[in-house]
C-alpha cells in the first residue's frame, strides 16, 4: 500500500477502543468468523483451507513470517469498523487532521520570492475539510501521488498562505522526497 494510505490508516487504528487479536490462531478465528468461512480466508490469504482450519483448531501456532504479515494486515483492515468510520466522520466535521512531516518543499511564485525547495520539518494541523478529502480520496481507492497532492494543497493553504493571510500569489507548492510521514487525528 502506499505511505499515504498506511499513514491515514495509522491514524485511525489510535481510536481503537480494543486491542485486535495478537496471536495467529485468535486471528484466524476473527476472519473466519467476519468472513463466514474457513474457504474465504484460504482464498484471501493464499493458503490451504485445511491449514485454516488448523489454526483454528489451535493445531498450528506460529505462521511464516509473510503470511504473519499478510494475517495482521487483514485483520487491522477489519477490527472495528464502526469505531474507524466515527474517527474519520469526526475528523472530517469537526477536529480535522494533523500532519507530521519531514519532506523537500519549495513553493511556485513570482519572480523575486524565494521560492527554491528545501528540507523541512513541519508539524501542520489541517482543517476538517481536507480531512475528509484525504479520507474520501481514500476509499475511492486515490493513488498514493493523488493524496500527495491534496496534501500538498492542504500545506498550501495553511502552512505557506495562513488561511489567505500572506503569500496569496501562491501558485502550486511541491511536496517531495519524503522522509518522515505520520498523521494524527
Amino acid at each position: 500500500m502506499s505511505l499515504f494510505g498506511n499513514g491515514l490508516d495509522t491514524a485511525v487504528q489510535k481510536a481503537f477502543t480494543r486491542p485486535a487479536p495478537k496471536s495467529a490462531p485468535a486471528q484466524m478465528r476473527y476472519l473466519v468468523r467476519q468472513l463466514k468461512g474457513t474457504k474465504a480466508v484460504a482464498q484471501m490469504l493464499r493458503i490451504s483451507q485445511r491449514t485454516v482450519e488448523r489454526y483454528v483448531k489451535d493445531q498450528i501456532k506460529k505462521p511464516r513470517p509473510d503470511l504473519a504479515a499478510r494475517l495482521e494486515n487483514e485483520v487491522k483492515k477489519r477490527w472495528q469498523p464502526q469505531i474507524r468510520a466515527k474517527a474519520r466522520q469526526k475528523a472530517a466535521a469537526t477536529g480535522g487532521i494533523v500532519i507530521d512531516t519531514r519532506a523537500r518543499i519549495g513553493y511556485t511564485a513570482p519572480i523575486g520570492s524565494t521560492d527554491e525547495d528545501r528540507l523541512r520539518h513541519l508539524t501542520v494541523a489541517l482543517p476538517p475539510h481536507y480531512a475528509a478529502r484525504l479520507f474520501d480520496a481514500q476509499e475511492q481507492g486515490a493513488t498514493d501521488q493523488q493524496l500527495q497532492q491534496i496534501a500538498a494543497e492542504a500545506l498550501k493553504e495553511v502552512y505557506f498562505q495562513d488561511n489567505g493571510g500572506r503569500a496569496g500569489q501562491l501558485e502550486e507548492v511541491r511536496f517531495t522526497d519524503i522522509e518522515h510521514l505520520e498523521f494524527d487525528l
